[in-house]
């Protein structure tokens, strides 16, 4: 989410280009009177805007400040960078000095296999005696550094200056690699040229009989062999798998070819080309996302939602309520513990088969519960369609006319209907009976909502009375049925208050974030 001092940046940017620093790495206690007691001394200061989250107001650990004179805004950044604020070192470097040459990667230089001791500091005092630094930055996490790190020069002769005298040399008694900054999609290129010269291959389900020189003679036959490794546990014994490193592609592509699905200790093993862990972490999760497409494609339009369901019905019952109305490829009913939550899944084998069950057995008792039945939906589409029914709501109010404005606020903002004294919501509680399936179908078309409206009401406004009005008014869109049901479930109807209060927060800050742009 775009935080408030995104407009400071972009206006001291232009109007003061080498009087605004940017200060990052900073806790999230820290406040603008804090850093303006810090930074004053180097000089007056025309503005400081610490950035917060647009919601919540929480710090996002940076700020801008930006001084009357640019040899104050200088001063600062050579005395004060990585002095302590409550107990973190602050990181400060220039704010837009040139965000062309930035976003260029001119002059950025990338830093690996650093000791765990060096932090922002020390990387700055090794590489400043190299030239002007506009920003430095060791990568961590909660467990500290995790050994490499950035440093942006201001000249591309000092990168190179750096590149040649640090590359392989000694920091802490580790020795370093320093080279030029790669973006992403420069280094999944390279990856990408280097996976089709690949030469290290990947053997596996070759069993416990195996050790490095018997693998070695195995795949010696297909080549000159650099490395061979069989992976071991703390026993001494194979793992299954192991390695083979050979001295060019065209070998290690003639092994592939000839020994995958072949035999060795009586197993039929693998054997590819050696993937790197992110490689393999990439290529399962587009298998997941594969799989997962394909199975929301195969249940779209079968899968039914059914729920308000009688604690006695099991998933034979299920079954059975549902069988008239085509073929069944299951039938399932949710349970936690062994016990009925309420609410199940009946998935036909075609979507004509799945509207008619929905147009009959929506509705319908069975036991002693009116069911509610719909297509299932994921989350992220119940969300979509509450969000465009909020939004077309919003629309068609900005476009009537104020007398008319009333009358359609009833059903956007909804507010209980109580005559002649305000009620609380609390008192709005007590004394009203719990509304049934029978008492709303005897009530006219137009009072049912309304009745419903004020039992739900109050449950909302426990939970968000701020926002109660809206939500009510955005629930009631609903089918009565399912509002039966949320009145009857408080799972149920936490559940969609969340994503009602989900959809407002995201237009919340859309709106916002346009007003101030």
């Amino acid at each position: 989410m775009e935080g408030l001092g995104q407009q400071t940046m972009n206006a001291t940017g232009a109007g003061y280009p080498l009087a605004s620093l940017y200060v990052g790495d900073l806790h999230v206690d820290v406040t603008e009177a804090m850093l303006y007691e810090k930074f004053s001394p180097a000089g007056p200061i025309m503005s400081i805007r610490v950035c917060r989250d647009i919601s919540t107001r929480r710090s996002l650990g940076y700020a801008y400040i930006n001084f009357q004179q640019p040899a104050d805004a200088e001063r600062a950044l050579d005395t004060m960078n990585f002095e302590v604020i409550k107990g973190r070192p602050i990181r400060i470097m220039w704010s837009q000095r040139d965000p062309g040459l930035r976003k260029s990667g001119v002059g950025n230089v990338f830093i690996k296999n650093l000791d765990e001791s060096i932090d922002n500091k020390a990387l700055y005092d090794t590489f400043s005696a190299f030239g002007n630094i506009l920003s430095c930055k060791v990568v961590c996490d909660e467990n500290g550094s995790r050994g490499y790190g950035f440093v942006h020069f201001e000249t591309q002769e000092a990168a190179n200056r750096a590149i040649q005298t640090m590359n392989g040399m000694l920091l802490n008694d580790r020795k370093v690699f320093v080279g030029h900054f790669k973006s992403r999609r420069e280094r999944e290129m390279e990856y990408g040229a280097k996976v089709m010269e690949f030469t290290n291959v990947y053997i596996k389900n070759f069993g416990e009989d195996m050790d490095d020189v018997r693998l070695k003679e195995i795949f010696s036959a297909f080549g000159n062999t650099l490395s061979v490794k069989v992976m071991m546990d703390n026993g001494g014994r194979s793992r299954g798998f192991g390695f083979v490193n050979f001295g060019n592609h065209e070998e290690a592509q003639k092994a592939v070819a000839e020994m995958n699905g072949k035999e060795i200790n009586g197993r039929m093993v693998y054997v590819g080309r050696a993937q790197k862990r992110i490689e393999r972490q990439s290529e399962l999760k587009r298998r997941f996302e594969q799989i997962k497409q394909e199975r929301i494609s195969r249940y779209q339009g079968v899968n039914l939602y059914v729920k308000n369901l009688d604690d006695g019905i099991d998933d034979e019952r299920l079954r059975k309520e549902f069988s008239p109305y085509g073929t069944i490829t299951s039938a399932k009913v949710m349970t936690d513990g062994g016990h009925s939550k309420g609410f199940g899944f009946v998935c036909f084998s075609s979507p004509e088969e799945a509207t008619k069950a929905v147009t009959e057995m929506n509705g319908r008792i069975v036991s002693t519960k009116p069911l509610y039945v719909a297509l299932a939906q994921r989350k992220e589409e119940r969300k979509a369609i509450l969000t465009n029914q909020y939004m077309q709501r919003l629309a068609t109010m900005r476009t009537l006319p104020a007398h008319m404005l009333g009358g359609f606020q009833q059903q956007s903002y909804f507010l209980p209907a109580v005559p002649q004294v305000v009620m609380e919501p609390a008192v709005l509680m007590q004394g009203q009976e719990p509304l049934t399936a029978s008492m709303l179908a005897a009530a006219p078309p137009q009072e049912q909502k309304q009745m419903l409206g004020e039992r739900i009401y109050p449950l909302i406004h426990s939970m968000h009375a701020a926002l109660a009005g809206k939500i009510t008014g955005m629930l009631l869109e609903i089918d009565n049925s399912e509002l039966l049901h949320m009145l009857e479930s408080p799972e149920s109807l936490h559940s969609k208050v969340e994503e009602a209060v989900a959809v407002l927060q995201a237009h919340h800050a859309k709106d916002t974030t346009h007003k101030n742009n």
